[in-house]
């Protein structure tokens, strides 16, 4: 009797404790860092909403939401439908591609205040182990056989030197983008991150 309910104890714990693969566990970290990234997004662009006047806040969300994001260029999921029927490898690969559009495009982000130069070295840290990742996945070392760079166009007037009103739009545009992008890269990184999970239920 006694061995049975011994039996019986070992076979539930091993039902309800599954342990931690080394997957789990990068995706854990990277999860957390682009977290970290996409609330450091949200305050920088809600600080410099903050610090314009009403018209002018009027005027730029009126010219962004005609604009779009330099990273529109890279093909990802219309909607959360087609985030959930995507492959955790697609996920890993565009969220991949949408961290690295900002490499050169964050530096201009940086300076001023400690929180914002945080975000060079961490987008690099996330860079990194999203690649780790894509790397331990089925064929994932065929996509990135080098760890070569996307290139994209730079951002219109990137390179420029602007007048007060076109350095307020153009820094208005890359926080914009940079708390769009991070967003799109939490909730990927998220699914893809559930799937390792069979019991987990991955609806957005």
């Amino acid at each position: 009797c006694l061995s049975a309910v011994l039996l019986l104890s070992l076979l539930s714990l091993g039902v309800s404790s599954q342990p931690i693969t080394d997957g789990q566990r990068l995706f854990s970290i990277a999860v957390s860092r682009v977290q970290h990234l996409h609330l450091l997004a949200q305050r920088l662009f809600s600080d410099f909403e903050s610090s314009l006047q009403t018209e002018e806040q009027r005027q730029l969300n009126k010219i962004f939401l005609q604009d779009f994001c330099n990273s529109d260029y890279i093909i990802s999921p219309i909607d959360k439908h087609e985030t959930q029927r995507s492959s955790v490898l697609k996920l890993l690969s565009i969220s991949y591609r949408l961290v690295e559009s900002w490499e050169f495009p964050s530096r201009s982000l940086s300076g001023g205040s400690a929180p914002r130069n945080q975000i060079s070295p961490k987008l690099s840290e996330l860079k990194t182990g999203i690649l780790l990742l894509i790397k331990a996945s089925e064929d994932g070392a065929e996509l990135f056989p080098d760890s070569s760079a996307l290139q994209l166009p730079p951002y219109g007037n990137y390179y420029q030197s602007l007048s007060a009103d076109e350095s307020l739009r153009r820094t208005y545009e890359l926080l914009a983008c940079f708390k769009k992008d991070m967003h799109k890269v939490e909730t990927y990184l998220t699914v893809a991150k559930c799937r390792l999970s069979p019991e987990a239920n991955c609806t957005l």
